[in-house]
């Protein structure tokens, strides 16, 4: 085995002259090499390092950074179940196409079946959810791997970024003689890589009934959208985390739209990644329809199994008399109905979880940024109105899971640049309770959780599993009340807190930015959640 000191810097060598800025740190004893090498770095401001005790957290913290800004971010773990902590990240990075590096420190391969401490298998630990993965045991193959594996993670000749695995084998002794790790890092050139030029995009033809479905997509690609949507007179369906909310086109009602004018459309054009309502699900389905997906990746989003072509990009026809009254049809039946939304809203008795999240939304300034949960939060800003200038909105939509949502929260701050609200309900913030804890020696982004806090999983109440014919059970098995005092958490994290019961509370606490990590708790009464959902579906006709 090598002497782990050379390998540690060289690997972290190699990490900067590949661009790496950001590394989140989980300390551990195998891991030590590293953790000396990246604290030098960091003092040294040649990158900055992000230190957590819980390595799911880390994780996805070095999701969110990864995610905000489009860039490589490295998570550093120990050896054993700590680097099976990883696995819920991977997967979302995997299903999101988001650049993070796992880097996990190993005992020698001499060590496994051994039963020696803390000694697994983890080669290969991450199967078919990274994109490509490496075990180095030496600092002279170091260059050469981490420079394949960021070519890989960034997708820059597959055409398909996400997730990658470099192990690495650390063998005794794993710290310096002399102290702190002040050499100097070696220096270290990669292979570049050139990106293939996109296919030309397609030209639609005109005269077809057409309308866009905007799925989860980063901020450049959802607005652009709008803008190309709005030109065309196309009605634009875009979902909460879409960010083409905005402008003419993008209708707010449209899944319940749907129930009335599916059965007018002719073609649908999908862009970014569409997961979050059945009334879209089953227009994308319809194999009477022509379905075009666009996407800048190798894969593309395709569930129903009916798209027609998968395109890099299209071109909307110019819109005609036919498009124009295309559109005033769908545009008249947004306006009408999302009256009687907002009529429905206001007269419904207590505070509501639609109301909560246009509020926050409407708090909120074109330059911040909103990250939103998954289950009902992210459903209830879809029912929000459209805003001429909204903010640039997160949400983890490759698997839609609940978990890690407040460390992606911070990591979105850092990789932003920018102070984030998150919108998230109260399974979401316990899933990931010890993302709040941020030490003392480390940098603290300005984060506002805003956390609904209806006591269990209201989503439930909407599905099937919420009808009368399942009330003896449901409470136990899907309401799964917590009972927990957010507050106590709050303290406990050192984190300011307010608790607010109304809309105009709601708005006082939102009315200055975000400063530091803050928590704004939400009560509701999800009682009434199935009825609510029951009566927005009945507008629809």
């Amino acid at each position: 085995m090598a002497d782990a000191a050379e390998l540690a810097r060289t690997l972290v060598a190699s990490l900067l002259a590949g661009g790496v800025r950001e590394v989140v740190l989980a300390p551990g004893s195998r891991s030590a090499p590293l953790a000396l090498v990246l604290w030098a770095a960091d003092r040294d401001g040649r990158l900055r390092l992000h230190v957590r005790v819980d390595e799911r957290g880390a994780g996805f913290l070095a999701l969110g950074l990864a995610k905000a800004s489009g860039r490589p971010v490295p998570v550093v773990t120990t050896s054993g179940t700590a680097v099976a902590n990883l696995h819920p990240a991977v997967l979302e990075a995997w299903h999101s196409h988001v650049p993070l590096v796992v880097v996990s420190a190993d005992r020698p391969a001499a060590l496994r079946w051994t039963g020696a401490n803390q000694t697994t298998h983890q080669e290969g630990l991450f199967a078919t959810h990274v994109r490509a993965s490496a075990t180095v045991t030496a600092a002279g193959g170091v260059p050469y791997e981490v420079g394949r594996l960021l070519a890989a993670a960034t997708g820059v000749r597959s055409r398909l970024p996400g997730p990658v695995h470099l192990d690495v084998e650390l063998a005794d002794p794993l710290v310096p003689t002399a102290g702190e790790p002040d050499q100097d890092l070696p220096a270290v050139a990669l292979t570049t890589f050139a990106s293939a030029p996109p296919a030309d995009p397609l030209v639609l033809e005109p005269g077809v009934r057409t309308v866009v479905v905007a799925g989860d997509a980063p901020p450049a690609l959802g607005r652009a959208w709008a803008e190309r949507a709005a030109a065309a007179s196309v009605p634009l369906l875009a979902e909460a985390s879409s960010n083409a909310r905005s402008g003419p086109a993008a209708l707010s009602t449209y899944r319940l739209l749907l129930t009335g004018l599916a059965a007018e459309v002719e073609r649908v054009v999908v862009v970014g990644h569409p997961t979050l309502t059945r009334p879209v699900s089953r227009l994308l389905a319809r194999t009477d329809v022509e379905l075009v997906v666009t996407t800048p990746y190798a894969d593309w989003p395709d569930p129903g199994r009916a798209a027609t072509r998968v395109v890099d990009d299209v071109v909307l026809a110019a819109p005609g008399e036919a498009e124009h009254a295309w559109f005033r049809g769908w545009r008249a039946a947004e306006d009408e109905l999302r009256g009687r939304v907002d009529a429905l809203l206001e007269g419904w008795p207590g505070l509501t979880g639609p109301e909560v999240a246009r509020t926050v939304l409407e708090a909120q300034r074109p330059t911040d940024v909103l990250l939103v949960g998954s289950s009902n939060p992210v459903r209830d800003l879809d029912l929000a109105p459209v805003g001429d200038r909204p903010p640039a909105v997160y949400a983890n939509r490759g698997l839609a899971g609940i978990d890690g949502l407040v460390s992606t929260a911070v990591g979105v701050a850092w990789g932003t640049g920018s102070p984030v609200t998150a919108l998230l309900g109260d399974l979401t913030l316990l899933h990931d309770a010890s993302g709040l804890v941020v030490g003392p020696l480390e940098p603290r982004p300005d984060v506002r959780f805003v956390v609904v806090n209806d006591d269990g999983g209201s989503i439930f109440t909407t599905l099937e599993q919420g009808a009368s014919d399942h009330a003896r059970s449901f409470e136990r098995v899907f309401g799964t009340p917590q009972g927990v005092r957010v507050e106590g958490l709050a303290h406990a994290a050192g984190l300011a807190y307010a608790q607010v019961d109304d809309v105009a509370g709601l708005r006082a606490a939102l009315r200055r930015p975000p400063s530091g990590l803050e928590l704004v708790e939400v009560r509701l009464d999800r009682t009434r959640r199935r009825a609510l959902d029951e009566a927005l579906r009945e507008l629809a006709g």
